[in-house]
C-alpha cells in the first residue's frame, strides 16, 4: 500500500491574513512540500497540471525533474497529465526523460482535466474530450512499446517510421493511472490496458465512485488481466489535523469557508460527513481512511490533498509531520491486516521490470517446451 500527497498548485489568499503568495513562492513551496513528504516517509508526491490562474503547475515534468534531483526514494507522479490537450508524442518523450533522470521513480495519471477553456487554448474541441482521451492514449501506449511506429488517427498528423526518444528506462514504460470523477469510459479504458484507475473521490459521495471502481474491476477481469480484486486502484482524500480535534476544526474553518473549490457551499460539517475530507485528530484521520477499504475493497495507493485553500507552508509542513509520524504507520499496519496475498502492491519501476522479466522467462520456457514436444513427435 502506497501513501502520498497530491497538489493542485493553487495560489489562494490566506483568509486569516489576506496575503496571497507570489507564483514564485508557491512553486518553491511545492518543492519544499515534496522534499518533506520524502523526509517523513511517504511513498508518492504528485502534482496537477493547470494552464490558468490561480494555478502554477503548467509544466509537471520540469517541476518533478527538479524534485527528482533533490530526493532519493519518493515516487514522482502527476494528478493529472492532460491526455486530451497534450501531444502524446511529447508526453512519451517528456516522461521517458524524467523516468531516466529519476532512476525509474516516475509514474503518471492521465486525465481530461476540469477546465473547459484549456481545450481551445491548445487547439482542441472540448466536445471531443472522450475520443481525444481514447485516441491519444492509444498512441502513447504504442510509442512506449514499439521502437518504430506507423500511426494514423483523427486528431493529429500521421506518424511514419517514428521513434520516440529516449526509450523508456529498461524498456519498461512508466506505470499509468487513468483518473476520473465522472466518466465510465475512462474506467473502461484503464481496464482495457490493464492500467491503474484513480478515483479522486474528494468532492462527491462515495456511492458515485464505488460504481466507477466496481465497473473498472469487473472490466479489468473481463480483459484477462486478473481477478477484480487484483485490479490496481488509487483513491484521493483531504485532511487537516491537529492533535486536538477542536483545534483542527477551529483553525481550518476559515480556509474551508473561503476556498474557491468548496467554500460558500455545504458547511464544513456537512462536507466532512459526505466526502473523504477529515478535519480532526490523527486518530480520526486513521479511522475514516480505514473505512475506504470497506467501501472500495483493498487498493494500492492513497493520496491526500493537504496544501490548498491558502494554507501557509509552515502549516502544511506541520501537517506532514503528523501524517508521517502518527497516521501513515498506523494505516500501513491496519491495511496490511487481512489483505489477501493475491492483491498486488502499489506499482514501482522495480516491480514492473521484475514482472516483465518473469513473463519473458515464462515465454522462453513455453517456447522450449514446444520445441521439445515437436522434436519428440518427429
Amino acid at each position: 500500500m502506497q501513501f502520498g500527497i497530491f497538489s493542485v498548485g493553487d495560489v489562494t489568499p490566506d483568509p486569516t491574513t489576506g496575503r496571497t503568495p507570489t507564483e514564485h513562492e508557491r512553486i518553491k513551496a511545492m518543492v519544499a512540500i515534496a522534499r518533506k513528504a520524502e523526509e517523513v516517509g511517504l511513498d508518492v508526491f504528485a502534482t496537477g497540471e493547470h494552464h490558468n490562474p490561480p494555478f502554477v503547475p503548467s509544466s509537471p515534468t520540469t517541476m518533478l525533474g527538479y524534485i527528482a534531483a533533490q530526493t532519493d526514494r519518493i515516487i514522482l507522479s502527476t494528478s493529472t497529465t492532460l491526455i486530451t490537450t497534450n501531444d502524446p508524442v511529447k508526453i512519451a518523450e517528456d516522461f521517458a526523460m524524467l523516468q531516466h533522470l529519476a532512476d525509474g521513480r516516475v509514474d503518471l495519471m492521465m486525465g481530461r482535466g476540469n477546465t473547459g477553456p484549456v481545450y481551445p487554448w491548445f487547439g482542441k474541441d472540448i466536445r471531443q474530450g472522450i475520443p481525444l482521451a481514447v485516441e491519444n492514449y492509444a498512441l502513447l501506449h504504442q510509442l512506449w512499446r514499439e521502437d518504430v511506429v506507423d500511426w494514423q488517427g483523427r486528431f493529429r498528423t500521421p506518424l511514419q517510421s517514428f521513434t520516440s526518444t529516449p526509450r523508456p528506462l529498461d524498456d519498461v514504460p512508466p506505470f499509468v493511472w487513468h483518473g476520473s470523477i465522472r466518466s465510465p469510459e475512462i474506467a473502461e479504458q484503464a481496464a482495457y490496458y490493464g492500467d491503474g484507475f484513480f478515483a479522486n473521490n474528494i468532492f462527491w459521495p462515495k456511492e458515485h465512485f464505488r460504481k466507477l471502481i466496481d465497473l473498472y474491476r469487473e472490466r479489468y477481469a473481463h480483459y484477462g488481466h486478473g481477478t477484480p480484486e487484483q485490479a490496481v486502484v488509487g483513491l484521493g482524500g483531504q485532511l487537516f489535523m491537529r492533535r486536538n480535534s477542536q483545534d483542527a476544526v477551529r483553525e481550518f474553518r476559515p480556509y474551508f469557508d473561503n476556498a474557491p473549490v468548496y467554500g460558500h457551499g455545504p458547511s464544513l460539517e456537512e462536507f466532512t460527513e459526505q466526502t473523504p475530507l477529515t478535519v480532526g485528530s490523527p486518530q480520526e484521520v486513521v479511522e475514516k481512511t480505514l473505512t475506504f477499504r470497506e467501501t472500495f475493497g483493498d487498493y494500492q495507493r492513497q493520496l491526500f490533498l493537504m496544501d490548498h485553500a491558502g494554507l501557509p507552508l509552515k502549516t502544511v509542513l506541520e501537517q506532514l509531520d503528523l501524517l508521517g509520524e502518527e497516521v501513515v504507520p498506523v494505516l500501513r499496519a491496519e491495511f496490511a491486516k487481512g489483505r489477501p496475498a493475491e492483491v498486488p502492491d502499489g506499482p514501482t519501476h522495480a516491480a514492473l521490470v521484475a514482472a516483465r522479466d518473469a513473463r519473458d522467462a515464462g515465454d522462453a520456457r513455453d517456447a522450449g517446451d514446444a520445441r521439445e514436444k515437436e522434436e519428440v513427435s518427429q
